[in-house]
């Protein structure tokens, strides 16, 4: 199909297109959301196991005492999601409009201001030491003072640190994915050079959270809704941090938030909102007349890191289609725990969002999708 330029209002006023005119069969289409009904996640509802531990700790064995919980839960909702192609919408199930937790999906947003902060000419180069930009002390010594801002952003910082009363330590050997075992999570490792080896760590994700609010000296939830989710339509939606991550920058306190929901906190989001947030990537960072993120910027945030492919500044990307091997290799993705699920394919113009997917299923569920194109 040929791409569309087709960006949203409300979403009374979003238009919608019947599956075949947007080049899928309907019958298949339908099957999405059933497949998904049949692959929901298995994490209670209320985010906490039956024993009392919170999911987003007890799911990568985390034990204590730094599996304490600091940040505001939310119990989840069922099965929801959206399909769109060429910014209209074609598919949709469950409660699109409920706020919900979305995990390291608010990794994906700092990527995004971490690109506005640079338009700004508050980060000069990303191979700057991001110590020189730093309100406190949090780089000092000879390791983190190595630390680029490309480090931080490709999660390649090896950062060594406390952060809201969390140690980098508890995050060193952590698997992710599909088949993840993390017995050897939290145990000692020699930290490498900064740059050289990849790891998935929320506590320097937390530092990169930090220091962006240094730079634009704001709170990143408001430096978002104005630059981003108000011009995008974006309602109902609150980013968290801890009740330990409350900062002074010019008289003012504000709240540091997280990347993610590992501890509480985070993102709590409807599904037509990320929906729409799909949908700037998928127009490299144009919404309508405005363009709100540089394009250029967009194509770097999705090139893969020289460590690990899989991974640009805080984006899942499809290399080789070793992610999802249903998908293109064009696909790019804003992953959380849970699993809650952005996935943006450019060349087919298709975004789709799905909340509370089965940890095993994602690539099933795009599968799903791509069997029921017609036009491709």
């Amino acid at each position: 199909m040929t791409a569309s330029t087709y960006v949203p209002g409300d979403l009374a006023g979003w238009q919608r297109v019947a599956p075949p005119q947007a080049g899928f069969d309907a019958r298949a289409l339908a099957r999405v959301a059933a497949f998904h009904a049949a692959h929901e996640s298995d994490w209670p509802v209320s985010m906490y196991m039956p024993d009392g531990a919170y999911v987003g700790t007890a799911c990568i064995d985390e034990k204590p005492p730094h599996n304490t919980v600091i940040g505001p839960v939310r119990p989840r909702g069922g099965p929801a999601g959206m399909i769109l192609r060429g910014g209209r919408i074609v598919a949709q199930w469950g409660d699109i409009t409920r706020p919900d937790m979305t995990f390291s999906v608010a990794k994906s947003f700092l990527g995004v201001l971490a690109g506005l902060a640079e338009a700004r000419g508050l980060i000069r180069t990303l191979d700057d030491r991001a110590g020189a930009y730093a309100l406190d002390d949090g780089f000092a010594g000879a390791h983190n003072a190595r630390i680029t801002w490309r480090h931080l952003l490709h999660q390649t910082s090896e950062w060594e640190g406390t952060l809201w009363g969390k140690p980098d330590s508890v995050d060193r050997n952590r698997q992710i994915g599909p088949g993840a075992v993390n017995t050897a999570k939290g145990s000692a490792r020699t930290l490498a050079a900064p740059g050289t080896h990849w790891e998935y760590n929320d506590v320097r994700v937390n530092r990169l959270s930090l220091s962006l609010m240094q730079v634009f000296r704001a709170p990143l939830p408001e430096v978002l809704e104005d630059a981003i989710m108000r011009p995008i339509g974006a309602s109902d939606w609150v980013w968290h941090g801890y009740h330990t991550s409350r900062v002074v920058i010019d008289g003012r306190e504000m709240e540091s938030v997280s990347g993610g929901s590992h501890w509480g906190g985070g993102f709590q989001i409807p599904t037509e909102t990320l929906a729409r947030f799909g949908l700037l990537i998928a127009r490299k960072g144009r919404w309508g007349a405005r363009q709100l993120v540089p394009a250029d910027w967009i194509d770097r945030m999705l090139t893969p890191c020289p460590v690990n492919p899989l991974y640009g500044f805080m984006w899942w990307l499809n290399t080789d289609r070793r992610l999802l091997p249903s998908a293109p290799a064009t696909s790019v993705m804003a992953l959380g725990a849970g699993q809650n699920i952005v996935w943006v394919d450019p060349a087919l113009d298709i975004v789709m969002v799905a909340r509370w997917v089965h940890k095993d299923a994602a690539d099933g569920l795009v599968a799903s999708v791509l069997a029921a194109l017609t036009d491709p």
